[in-house]
């Protein structure tokens, strides 16, 4: 009976063990996955400087906020997956610096796939704004599209960078911008193509050329990217140049 006794202990134990290893080995895992991001370039940053009629103020959820004067159109933009927010804001200080409002959404784990909703309650913040348009960069886009699928009445329209749509918006009245450059090679363009059918009827579809995936942030090369053959910086200009002429 002692025996018995011993074998059975002797596979709980085995078993708890095996099992908290196996918890051990997913959440170290995790954390080094999670860790592993892109960091924003602070040194090519530094170059775009904020104009003295933008006020920059950060949330307290991190959300990085740049309002100009009088502005009437605001943005909510979603950062690319596992890119560090601040890695987009010189795109939305640009932005701004034409008369838009921009929030930039700071996401858990820099993933928006976990706040999906990121935009909630934003757009009570400021009522002074008539127009409201929602993106992102790749996965970012893609969550802000998502997040569309049951808040379209409530904006003006859908701006993609480097990203699709996996959510069927093609029955809104929604203004929808799609911008990717010529060399990305990290978005899907398989994937891309197919979920053409998911925008409004009429969207609108710019490919910057020498531009590539990672270039509409500053936060240096991006794996598997294809080679640009124009700067950062004026990647993210023409890119402001269609999201300010779309708004339009």
């Amino acid at each position: 009976m002692s025996l018995l006794a011993d074998n059975r202990k002797r596979k709980i134990f085995i078993i708890t063990t095996s099992v908290l290893l196996t918890l051990a080995i997913i959440t170290g895992a995790c954390a080094i996955y999670l860790g592993d991001y892109y960091r924003a370039d602070e040194g090519a940053i530094a170059v775009f400087n904020t104009d003295e009629n933008i006020t920059v103020s950060v949330s307290d959820n991190g959300n990085v906020i740049f309002e100009p004067q009088n502005a009437t159109h605001g943005f909510i933009f979603y950062p690319g997956g596992k890119v560090e927010h601040h890695a987009y804001e010189p795109l939305l200080a640009e932005l701004a610096r034409e008369g838009v409002l921009c929030v930039l959404v700071k996401m858990p784990f820099h993933l928006a796939v976990f706040d999906i909703n990121a935009a909630d309650g934003i757009q009570e913040q400021y009522p002074q704004i008539e127009d409201w348009y929602i993106g992102g960069h790749s996965l970012g886009g893609s969550m802000a599209a998502s997040y569309l699928e049951k808040n379209a009445e409530d904006y003006e329209g859908l701006i993609l960078l480097g990203s699709y749509s996996t959510a069927d918006l093609s029955d809104t009245d929604l203004d929808a911008l799609s911008i990717y450059g010529s060399e990305d090679k990290v978005m899907n363009r398989e994937k891309y193509d197919e979920n053409k059918s998911n925008l409004p009827n009429g969207f609108t579809e710019i490919v910057i050329e020498g531009g590539c995936h990672a270039y509409f942030g500053m936060y240096g090369a991006q794996d598997g990217d294809g080679t640009p053959t124009i700067s950062n910086q004026e990647q993210i200009y023409l890119t402001v140049e269609y999201i300010v002429k779309a708004m339009e």
